[in-house]
Formats: structure tokens, sequence, C-alpha cells
């Protein structure tokens, strides 16, 4: 997937814990497990809200594209 999630990345450097951010958040930790590996096919605006509230970021600071990888073709994007 084009999509890259660095949350891990973010929860080191902020000295979190997975197991607190999806307590915090509302969501449980099989979810947020889900997130942090890129395993899902979406994030709600609410979570993703709540992921930067929490952790003081912006969006891109926990998604970042690559490019080159997973071009829609036509018609997939408007899923």
């Amino acid at each position: 997937m084009a999509i890259r999630v660095t949350l891990d990345r973010v929860l080191a450097e902020r000295g979190l814990r997975a197991r607190d951010l999806a307590r915090k958040i509302g969501i449980t930790e099989a979810n947020l497990s889900l997130l942090r590996t890129g395993k899902v096919k979406g994030v709600r605006f609410h979570t993703l809200s709540a992921l930067c509230a929490l952790l003081n970021c912006q969006p891109g600071d926990i998604l970042t594209w690559e490019p080159g990888e997973d071009v829609p073709t036509e018609g997939e994007a408007e899923e």
C-alpha cells in the first residue's frame, strides 16, 4: 500500500505505550495494533483527530505516502 503508518515511531519519540494510547483515545488494543501495522483500509477522522491531539502531532507525522506504490487505476479512487 502506498500509505505508510509511522505511529510506532511517534509513540517511541513520546515514550508512550500502545496500550496506554488505545485506552486514552477509546479504541481497542487490537484495533490500534491493526492501525500500527498498516493492516486497515481506512481510519476514521475522529480517531485520527484523537491520535493527533493526544500525541500533539499532525496527521502527516503518523501517515506518509510512498510514491510509486499502489497507484489507483481509473475508478478505484472513487471507492
